[in-house]
């Protein structure tokens, strides 16, 4: 059996280490299309206006409310003149700017289950999965949640 060299060691960990970060280098408009959230209980469509992301709820599990039968809104939002607005279509993130490495960041993230919005960064965590990260002042006061690339 050949023995394997240093060199040939380090031909390979330079071939794996440069084959990772090309991988690793996102485009900004990779995040685009349709991501379920971590609870598969609603859909969100990431689009583009100008230079600047964005997302919708396009999809949702239960979309009407199960006492009135009507489709569900926004009542828990902090100004009462969008409590009749439907979940279905809501823009939940704006404002994203991608950072011309890994991240989108500079935005914000409405959580219609709560009522309140946040600062957020997103970034893959792998080709289909997306790490957001909702924050209030800096991000280590806040939460992570993970959605995953689907379709409509």
């Amino acid at each position: 059996m050949k023995k394997i060299g240093p060199i040939t060691i380090l031909i390979l960990v330079m071939t794996v280490w440069l084959g990772i970060n090309v991988n690793a280098q996102n485009k900004p408009d990779d995040i685009l299309g349709i991501w379920f959230n971590e609870e598969k209980t609603s859909k969100v469509e990431i689009y583009k206006l100008g230079s600047l992301y964005f997302a919708k709820i396009v999809w949702l599990k239960e979309p009407n409310d199960s006492i009135t039968g009507k489709p569900r809104v926004d009542n828990l939002n902090p100004d009462p003149k969008f409590h009749k607005t439907p979940l279905m279509g809501l823009v939940i993130m704006k404002n994203f700017a991608f950072n011309g490495k890994d991240e989108w960041e500079d935005g914000t993230i409405y959580d219609p289950k709560k009522g309140k919005t946040y600062s957020c960064f997103m970034k893959f965590e792998g080709s289909a999965k997306l790490k957001i990260r909702g924050y209030i002042g800096v991000s280590l006061l806040g939460r992570t949640t993970y959605w995953f690339k689907t379709s409509l």
